[in-house]
């Protein structure tokens, strides 16, 4: 069987259908909302890399223990192209997957997905309870404290940062730019002005 490319409301459906957490769906908008911002940033299909990032946890929340693994075998079962299925597995790469990331978009998705976490974090201990006020030093200054957003390995995204041959200051904008683009999706539009 010949595999088409997934429309966002097969991505969507998909999500939900193995996913009911609130905070797991909220992820996966923000790392679709970056996914998409870095795409158009960079000349590329914004569409596909959007619909990966909105799936990239797609077994998380059933199969912990098989993270990766799972995404694999669901989106083969639903007849997802192997690139879009190689982007999900390689965001695991070194935790719970040896697929190493080598497209762009591969690299982007490992390098934000913790990213989203920790820019999260930050926006909700903030007056504001936004991205929309947010800036790369505030998240930055964050970074240093370990306790604060302890779930979030930084070294993912300083690894991710390096695959891309970027600033970590110029990839904590680019996330929290996508971001704002989802921010009434994942509660982070807040009580900041400007829309």
């Amino acid at each position: 069987m010949d595999a088409r490319v997934p429309t966002r409301e097969e991505a969507y459906a998909l999500l939900t259908k193995y996913n009911s957490s609130e905070s797991l769906i909220k992820h996966a908008l923000a790392v679709e909302g970056v996914m998409r911002y870095c795409a158009r940033k960079r000349g590329e299909d914004e569409d596909k890399w959007g619909i990966i990032g909105l799936v990239h946890d797609l077994d998380y929340e059933q199969f912990p223990e098989e993270h990766c693994r799972m995404s694999r075998k669901i989106l083969e079962e639903n007849g997802w192209p192997e690139e879009y299925i190689r982007a999900v597995v390689s965001h695991g790469w070194g935790i719970c997957s040896d697929v190493e990331p080598r497209t762009e978009l591969e690299k982007v998705l490992y390098a934000v997905d913790e990213l989203t976490g920790l820019v999260v974090t930050t926006a909700l201990v903030r007056p504001s309870r936004s991205v929309m006020d947010l800036k790369a030093k505030s998240v930055k200054k964050k970074w240093k404290d370990k306790r604060f957003a302890a779930g979030v390995d930084r070294s993912i995204i300083e690894k991710g940062a390096h695959m891309l041959g970027v600033e970590l200051p110029d990839l904590i904008t680019d996330t929290i730019m996508g971001m704002r683009d989802v921010a009434e999706e994942i509660g982070l539009k807040g009580t900041a002005a400007g829309d």
